[in-house]
């Protein structure tokens, strides 16, 4: 695969979004802690995936091994941040979380089992569906009830904001996925912007940043997350930013971030936020230190 940034010109020095071989990654956290430092990272997240609620899975998952092995995650993130604090890097240790709408006392449990910087919501579920799945799962859908879908998205993205259980919002578009076409259209409708805004403002109410992922070039929608339309909307409310790449390998790490760091600017975001014991801090894309941020936090976790 290749790689779009290099560690010489890295205007982005913090990758906050990165997966290991305990869940659906193919390398270690040892090799991605090693690749993340060799693009010239100084802050590196990881960003595990979360045990999800029995019933809810892909027809090919990674639960069973995550389960088995998500405490040696942790013990090896850990470890991680006193070895990297010798070589001046800042590891810091994070979650994505399956947010599932109904399943919210699950997600409050997994966000206080140990002691995370930040907690990352996902949304990947709608009921047992991980939309996010193989493309042919989408084939039949009509388009009004591809509408429907999206329209749920915005709406349990509104939900997962207002728990205050998270600090970012994951790959705020990415129901778009494998209907991208489809997407925009319905964009356009009359319906979308009050349930995109409302998202977005539950966002920026508890104290949360929207991430700005470079995944969406690397999938069939070949486009980053969120759309033009969706960060034009969050700028406009001042809603912050996160940057992440959602690594899974040892060549996504800071994967097209000089890509993501234009695009942010064209908006007119110049600073992102990281998050360190729940704490949010102010990162300017070329800096290599962060200062302290004097926002609210809005978070119970």
């Amino acid at each position: 695969m290749q790689t779009r940034s290099s560690s010489s010109s890295l205007p982005i020095v913090a990758d906050v979004h990165m997966h290991t071989s305990h869940s659906h990654g193919v390398a270690s956290t040892a090799a991605m802690y090693a690749a993340a430092k060799a693009k010239g990272l100084s802050i590196i997240g990881f960003s595990e995936h979360s045990p999800r609620p029995e019933g809810y899975c892909y027809a090919t998952d990674y639960q069973e091994n995550l389960r088995a092995t998500f405490a040696t995650y942790i013990a090896e993130v850990q470890a991680l941040k006193a070895t990297a604090a010798q070589e001046g890097i800042t590891v810091l240790l994070g979650l994505e979380v399956d947010y599932i709408a109904g399943q919210e006392d699950y997600a409050r449990a997994l966000c206080t089992e140990y002691p995370y910087d930040y907690i990352i919501g996902g949304l990947h579920f709608q009921g047992t569906w991980g939309f996010d799945g193989p493309e042919k799962e989408w084939e039949g859908i009509s388009q009004a009830q591809r509408f429907t879908a999206y329209a749920r998205y915005y709406q349990d993205l509104e939900r997962m904001c207002r728990t205050g259980l998270f600090h970012v919002a994951a790959h705020p578009d990415l129901i778009k996925i494998h209907t991208v076409a489809d997407f925009h259209h319905w964009l356009a409708t009359p319906q979308a912007p009050a349930l995109i805004d409302a998202a977005l403002l539950a966002m920026k109410e508890t104290g949360m940043a929207m991430e700005v992922s470079s995944a969406g070039l690397r999938k069939n929608c070949q486009e980053v997350y969120p759309c033009p339309a969706i960060i034009q909307r969050a700028a406009a409310l001042g809603l912050p930013i996160s940057f992440g790449a959602d690594a899974h390998c040892e060549n996504t790490p800071a994967f097209a971030f000089a890509e993501l760091a234009h695009y942010a600017q064209q908006f007119g975001y110049a600073h992102s936020l990281i998050f360190s014991q729940g704490t949010p801090q102010v990162l300017p894309f070329s800096a290599g230190h962060a200062m302290l941020c004097t926002k609210p936090q809005g978070h119970g976790a």
